[in-house]
């Protein structure tokens, strides 16, 4: 099972979940197809993580669970709040003709990932040289151990920060209705996992 793990992970999860929502936002089919790739991809990555832990002690409670959740809970749902925006303000605003529509589905989402990723990495990396944005961030690194509940162990105000840097460009670039629902299905996917997924590890 280890090895299926080890080998299989990254490919259902960015091929398989991944696809099926570029996919889901280029036919335009139904958006419980998003919810059910999101809790697809959840299901995944927790039982990844606990067949195949990048520490073994990392699976046993530091009793931080309850901790961990509840940041969780906040995050992800800000996370999913502000990533579901995104179609409905991508269906409202009026800059439609800066986004280059043209382009072939793949490569609009694709570029859509480059915006997104850019703008959350930027802060990300400010985050670990200016004091003030470091004060918001410590907290992402403050855990004991690293499993998925605490991969958005993170400050609201420091989430806030970097699903705007990434978002607000989208929006103001007219980013489709199609590929937002892609790009929201997609970017749910858990990203933050303890899995030694190397191969030859």
């Amino acid at each position: 099972m280890t090895t299926l793990v080890r080998w299989g992970y990254v490919p259902v999860v960015l091929i398989g979940i991944n696809g099926a929502a570029a996919y889901r936002g280029a036919v335009h089919a139904s958006e419980l197809w998003a919810v059910a790739l999101i809790i697809t991809a959840v299901v995944c990555s927790f039982a990844a993580e606990r067949i195949l832990p990048y520490r073994v002690e990392w699976n046993s409670s530091l009793e931080d669970a309850g901790r961990d959740t509840i940041h969780d809970v906040v995050n992800e749902s800000f996370i999913l709040a502000s990533v579901a925006v995104i179609p409905v303000l991508a269906a409202v605003m009026p800059f439609h003709d800066w986004w280059p529509a043209e382009w072939p589905f793949v490569v609009q989402l694709l570029f859509a990932i480059l915006i997104a990723d850019f703008g959350i990495t930027t802060v990300h990396l400010a985050s670990h040289r200016v004091g003030w944005l470091w004060r918001l961030h410590a907290v992402h690194h403050s855990v004991g151990r690293f499993y998925g509940l605490n991969g958005l162990m993170k400050h609201p105000v420091h989430q806030a920060l970097e699903m705007a840097t990434g978002v607000l460009p989208l929006i103001l670039l007219g980013i489709p209705v199609n590929v937002a629902s892609a790009l929201t299905a997609g970017w749910t996917v858990p990203r933050q996992r303890s899995l030694p997924i190397r191969p030859g590890r």
